[in-house]
């Protein structure tokens, strides 16, 4: 995703001069295109991410439209106060690019896995959070929200090449787009690159019987209630599947909307539930290690098929698992 949003940041610079770009020593072989093309308006502010939030502040109140590009968990932990107290207290258009959310930089270690970004950003009133789910729909994630009034979050994978199946790109503010109908009442929801696995477990689970629909959630706030509601209609299982703690992310999401709105589907959260172990290794090493790969995700679906109380059972009502 990381070429794709920056050939689309570089024609958004072509089209407006308030753009700029500062990145914290990282993005080398991605962001070079950028500053060759706008050395100008490119800073490389160095290891010292509290600071490029800060001059991003400064900028966009001074009337720019500033771009940060950092590693996921250094864009939002590192200078989450900045964050706050900046561009989301003050309103300003700051657009924060983190990559490599969940694994994606899983043989860095648990200094550089992008697990909690989700839950403490959408913790943040008026900050847009978005996790595109392949190239193409991060590309339409910027276009749909460079010009907004206030700050955006777009956690971003490193991968530029592999599409969601059925996603063709779709982006829209507040929504969230379903990729595969099935017909059994189980509804698996994705956010981010995971996703691929997702409609993955999907189709596996059709050659046992088991046929489910997939959503894709790439908005996260303003959180797509509408979408969810209806795709959640007719569901009695609702598995979340994100490459995030299952707690404030995705899960917690879902599991808000079938609360509130008193929903009678279960909510079963497949994620990332302890911390660093000291076993380390690949991104897809450690998504099959927490059941994040495709074969981990039917067996968590399968899981709670075989645990789904008859029909009319008060156990069914409102109930929310983690695997």
């Amino acid at each position: 995703m990381r070429g794709a949003i920056l050939r689309t940041l570089i024609d958004l610079a072509n089209a407006d001069p308030r753009v700029v770009l500062l990145t914290g020593d990282l993005g080398f072989l991605v962001v070079e295109a950028f500053a060759r093309a706008f050395p100008d308006r490119f800073w490389n502010v160095g290891v010292a991410e509290q600071d490029m939030i800060g001059i991003a502040t400064g900028m966009a109140e001074a009337g720019f439209l500033p771009f940060t590009y950092s590693i996921a968990t250094f864009s939002t932990l590192r200078p989450y106060e900045f964050v706050r107290n900046g561009p989301v207290h003050h309103r300003l258009p700051v657009r924060i690019l983190g990559v490599g959310g969940g694994f994606e930089y899983g043989s860095a270690g648990p200094t550089h896995h992008g697990l909690e970004d989700v839950a403490v950003m959408r913790a943040l009133p008026g900050l847009t959070v978005v996790a595109p789910a392949d190239h193409e729909q991060a590309a339409a994630a910027l276009l749909g929200t460079w010009d907004l009034p206030g700050p955006v979050y777009l956690r971003l994978g490193k991968d530029d090449h592999s599409v969601v199946a059925g996603l063709d790109g779709r982006f829209a503010l507040g929504r969230a787009e379903r990729v595969r109908t099935g017909t059994e009442g189980t509804v698996l929801v994705a956010l981010g690159p995971i996703a691929r696995e997702a409609v993955a477990a999907a189709e596996l689970l059709s050659l046992r019987g088991l046929d489910c629909s997939v959503t894709v959630v790439a908005c996260v706030s303003p959180a797509p209630v509408e979408d969810l509601l209806d795709a959640f209609r007719d569901a009695h299982t609702v598995v979340t599947v994100e490459a995030h703690s299952i707690v404030g992310g995705l899960g917690s999401l879902v599991s808000e909307v079938v609360a509130e709105h008193g929903l009678g589907c279960r909510v079963v959260r497949c994620g990332v539930r302890s911390g660093p172990d000291g076993v380390g290794g690949s991104e897809s090493f450690l998504n099959v290690r927490h059941g994040l790969d495709r074969a981990g995700i039917a067996r968590t679906v399968e899981g709670a098929a075989a645990e789904r109380p008859a029909m009319g059972s008060p156990r069914g009502e409102g109930v929310v698992r983690s695997w």
